[in-house]
């Protein structure tokens, strides 16, 4: 018995990885949950599977296994503020099982490494995160669903054993090979797997979905992958050693426009703050219709809304109310949407236990709420304390959210979100409603793709490129040219790095979209240039970077960074000669030569020609 042991050794371990029965069936209906393993049996590895409900029985002893855990769920080897890259050891004997089974109603596969084929990522009707490993017989192994990511470990665990390889094919094929099938033919870079990643690895999800892991220090744990995944646009990529028959990649990614230091933008123009927006009545006709939507805007834009008209204003900035809306009209949207409201609330509160026992989807989202609600902005009087009325609240509003949005779910972050929101109205069907028009603008920032991120930082290192390429080339020195320490500004529009006051002005500002609907990225470039004096020249490394722009929370002026962030964007109008690119991102129309002198002078004249003399001012522009 002692022997049989030792012949097993647990490598790696995943739970929260759903075996899927039948692809004409939903998830919920035919998804398993269990744990996918590496384990050695006598030396030999293997790839398992193995339901949730057989650990009982078969697991192994883990001193440390990467559990996804559920609400209370604690295991008590499992420490929940250490999250390391995979996870070892055991010595536990298990029952061999080389083929996929199916007993008493139960599913389980053990595939020695020697015998995977291949793995793909599945785009299935229902969902991303699916695998489907297939063996050199030909036969492929149930769909697993990665419910909360994690195929980015499980393929860095694998390199151990097997060399994986894009087919030239199918993007989404990885055809396996044994270590010993000649390796150095084979590229080993991580950046050829990113194509089975579930929206990024697991340890940058858990930031994307946790962005407070990274106020309180977690924040260098995503760093790596944005090192590989974002990497500068302008640096090539070569790709040697390619394996048999598969085509040369490129050097240069395809449609980047080069940003040099060679463009003259100008002088930076002087811009002063307004004052609040303080008067409401007299913007309203005689049937309530707001009379100069664009004046309002401008206004707010250029210096906030008082707090006491928020709770009004707000719902006309988030799309609750139509600007040109009567009061009459308004008091029957309220009714109507009241009772919409509460028709997909009951929706939740009605499913029993046993039900939701059956719907991971919704068990995972009531979980993550409850656990964000707990802990966001506590702080705050309105969510203070226990029992609070404002954390209840805060609690059904998102988890109507789910109901309304049900493929996004929810994504931690968004309580962030709801919050000063919830705050202001102190209203639950308001609060609800102001926030589906806030998702409206960042809903793809909380997607699992993570497109609509990467592209933002991309398009944030084209604006710096353009205003700093000194301080551009002084981060890409330090591997930092990325900027994916931006990425927490980004995600959730700074809510973590100005006080809960000054956040209530950025946002109202922000919402106006006003000068450009990217005005957020102007907001960091702002920040990262008033930073440059920190950074350029000092002995800062890639991880002390992060540290600093992490530790600038709480510590920044918003209004000097609104004032620059604006002059920024002046002195990008007014240059002659501004990339195609630079125009892009701050919406611009992109013309002919001829077309683009004529309209470049036009816009000059309109921003500046009021001055005394045309000189940089204080110049309050009317913005398009």
């Amino acid at each position: 018995m002692e022997e049989a042991v030792v012949d097993y050794k647990l490598i790696f371990e995943k739970e929260g990885v759903y075996l899927h029965t039948n692809a004409k069936k939903t998830v919920q209906e035919t998804g398993i949950p269990g744990f996918i393993r590496i384990v050695e049996r006598a030396g030999v590895p293997a790839l398992e599977w193995s339901p949730l409900e057989d650990e009982g029985r078969s697991a192994p002893t883990v001193l440390y296994s990467r559990k996804d855990g559920e609400g209370g769920e604690e295991d008590t080897n499992f420490d929940p503020g250490y999250e390391p890259d995979w996870a070892v050891i055991s010595t536990v004997k298990k029952d061999r099982a080389h083929a996929q089974v199916k007993d008493s109603g139960q599913w389980a596969f053990s595939l020695p490494l020697s015998e995977l084929y291949s793995l793909r990522r599945a785009r299935f009707s229902l969902g991303r995160n699916f695998m489907v490993l297939t063996s050199r017989g030909g036969h492929p192994l149930p769909p697993l669903h990665f419910h909360r990511g994690g195929t980015r470990e499980l393929l860095r665990a694998l390199q151990h054993y097997i060399i994986l390889d894009q087919s030239p094919v199918d993007g989404r094929l990885f055809l396996a090979y044994p270590r010993d099938s000649n390796s150095a033919a084979f590229p080993q870079s991580f950046d050829k797997l990113q194509i089975l990643e579930d929206g990024g690895s697991d340890i940058v999800s858990r930031f994307i979905h946790d962005p407070y892991a990274t106020t309180f220090g977690g924040f260098s744990k995503v760093t790596n992958f944005f090192r590989a995944a974002l990497r500068p646009p302008e640096t090539s990529v070569t790709r040697t050693n390619q394996g048999p028959g598969l085509p040369s990649q490129p050097d240069d990614e395809p449609g980047f426009e080069l940003i040099t230091c060679g463009v003259e933008l100008g002088p930076r123009p002087a811009v002063t703050r307004g004052r609040a927006l303080d008067q409401w009545e007299e913007f309203l006709d005689s049937e309530g219709r707001v009379k100069e939507p664009q004046k309002v805007k401008e206004l707010v834009f250029r210096g906030g809304i008082t707090p006491s008209l928020r709770k009004e204003v707000w719902k006309f900035l988030l799309g609750f109310y139509p600007w040109k809306s009567t009061s009459k009209e308004r008091e029957d949207m309220l009714r109507v949407k009241t009772d919409e409201y509460f028709r997909m609330k009951v929706q939740w509160k009605s499913v029993s236990e046993e039900q939701e026992m059956r719907n991971s989807l919704l068990r995972g989202y009531r979980s993550l709420i409850e656990r964000d609600v707990n802990r966001t902005d506590r702080n705050n009087t309105f969510f203070s304390g226990n029992d609070n009325p404002g954390l209840t609240l805060l609690h059904d509003v998102l988890m109507t959210y789910c109901m309304y949005n049900f493929d996004l779910g929810y994504v931690q972050g968004m309580s962030d979100l709801l919050s000063p929101i919830l705050f202001v109205t102190q209203n639950e069907v308001e609060s609800f409603w102001c926030l589906t028009g806030f998702m409206e603008l960042v809903h793809q920032n909380f997607e699992e793709s993570q497109e609509a991120m990467k592209q933002q930082l991309l398009q944030l290192s084209i604006l710096l490129k353009a205003l700093d390429p000194e301080l551009c080339d002084f981060l890409d020195s330090q591997d930092s040219g990325s900027l994916c320490f931006c990425f927490r500004w980004l995600l959730i529009w700074f809510k973590r790095e100005f006080s809960f006051e000054d956040i209530l002005t950025l946002w109202e500002v922000l919402w106006t979209q006003l000068p450009c609907d990217n005005f957020h990225l102007l907001i960091a470039c702002s920040i990262l240039e008033s930073q440059r004096g920190e950074l350029i020249g000092s002995d800062h490394d890639f991880n002390t970077i992060l540290k600093h722009i992490n530790e600038l929370t709480m510590k920044l002026d918003l209004q000097t960074v609104l004032r620059e962030a604006e002059a920024i964007y002046l002195q990008l109008v007014c240059c002659k000669e501004l990339p195609r690119k630079v125009k892009q991102v701050l919406g611009l129309p992109v013309l002919s030569s001829s077309e683009e002198d004529s309209s470049q002078s036009s816009e000059t004249e309109r921003l500046l020609g009021q001055t005394e003399g045309g000189a940089a001012s204080a110049h309050v522009p009317t913005y398009p």
